[in-house]
């Protein structure tokens, strides 16, 4: 029996010379799989044909934008999740979700490896190959452009000689991947970390700095989930839209980092992600009036942690199962409503409403009506600055 090979397929020059060449190299028959998760551009159907036309003895394309939405990004949301506390984790989320049809299909169609077309310096590699042997461990990968030194000139010259359906135009001089959560910029002239991004390197936001009047946008979450935009309910895949549409015209969610890569090298990368940063932005905030304090703070450290898993492609883990559990739990009472101002390339809270709120104002003012019993600091203060008193005493002696 023809050993099968699953391809992880974009439509691209390099994944569908790749299903020629893995049939080259290894003998086997390949089935491509493409996988939305709301990226955009080319019609699901035209791919599907395009890697048929390639070689390929069949060819899956699945719409998994609401999937990836629900099941991958409200997960971030909740998490608050910002890789070294900037990046939302925008191609990181959308491995594991791509990673589940591909073991799914190969489990259909008794494929014994899965391919994908990611170098061998990068984060994906890992995203790819530790999520696809934790669903199915006894699946092999392989990755053309890493183990075959598949370079861009041998691809071009790969696809002129079988005549492959494809056009070999001048490659762009940036290395992009997007989804609805965001989209990632990198290489050209952004290696060199004294250049400054330019306009044109942007899709999901307008230039910031131009005139224009600021948005007023309500976010209303039930237990964590975004569930209403200004009180009209939303599906969490239509908040992410609704608010890339409307945080990205106010030029919201740019960000210029230089990352920790898995791999070991710092690498410098461009995001935009208005979306998410307006979301997670406004879940902060409502959990700063919903969660208790010892919980907040040590819901920090988990968020932290959970960004780093899946940062590293540990999706799977048990470890990040775990997590999910605690930060659920965490997220039972983070219902209510957020008001923000989108303008300038900011998201400003300028308001919050629950029936969760933690917030009492009578304790909190200081006008009449104070409910807090101010003669018993006094006494709370002595006992907690004592064992520092003691200490110093001896270390000032």
């Amino acid at each position: 029996m023809t050993e099968r090979v699953v391809l992880a397929y974009s439509g691209g020059l390099d994944t569908s010379v790749a299903i020629g060449w893995i049939a080259e190299e290894t003998g086997a028959e390949v089935i491509a799989v493409a996988v939305d998760v709301g990226q955009g551009g080319e019609d699901l159907d035209v791919i599907r044909k395009r890697a048929l036309d390639c070689g390929a003895v069949e060819a899956e394309v699945a719409d998994a934008s609401d999937e990836f939405a629900n099941e991958y990004c409200l997960p971030a949301i909740k998490a608050n999740a910002l890789y070294m506390d900037r990046y939302p984790l925008v191609s990181a989320l959308s491995r594991p979700a791509i990673v589940k049809h591909l073991v799914a299909a190969a489990k259909k169609h008794g494929a014994t490896t899965v391919a994908h077309g990611c170098t061998g310096k990068g984060n994906d590699q890992v995203r790819f190959e530790a999520g696809i042997v934790a669903l199915a461990p006894d699946l092999k990968c392989i990755a053309p452009v890493r183990d075959y030194a598949m370079t861009r000139d041998k691809a071009i010259a790969f696809c002129e000689e079988k005549q492959l359906p494809i056009a070999t135009t001048k490659k762009s001089p940036y290395s992009i991947d997007q989804n609805v959560f965001g989209r990632a910029v990198e290489t050209g002239f952004l290696e060199d970390i004294w250049n400054a991004p330019i306009e044109d390197i942007y899709e999901y936001t307008s230039n910031p700095a131009l005139p224009r009047e600021p948005d007023e946008v309500v976010i209303s979450f039930k237990e964590g989930v975004p569930v209403a935009i200004d009180g009209k309910s939303v599906t969490v895949l239509q908040a992410i839209q609704q608010l890339n549409d409307r945080a990205g015209a106010q030029g919201i969610g740019r960000i210029d980092i230089v990352e920790d890569r898995l791999v070991g090298i710092k690498s410098r990368e461009v995001y935009e992600a208005p979306g998410a940063i307006a979301l997670i932005t406004a879940h902060q905030e409502l959990e700063n009036v919903t969660v208790e304090r010892e919980l907040a703070r040590y819901k920090r450290q988990v968020e932290q942690r959970w960004g780093e898993m899946v940062y590293d492609g540990l999706w799977f883990s048990p470890l990040k199962r775990a997590l999910d559990g605690f930060i659920n739990e965490a997220n039972q009472h983070v219902t209510g409503d957020i008001r923000m101002t989108l303008h300038g390339g900011r998201a400003v809270v300028t308001g919050r409403k629950s029936d969760e709120s933690l917030y009492d104002f009578n304790l909190a003012t200081y006008d009449s009506g104070d409910t807090f019993d101010q003669s018993k600091a006094q006494g709370f203060i002595e006992i907690f600055g004592l064992s520092s008193k003691i200490a110093a005493r001896r270390d000032l002696a």
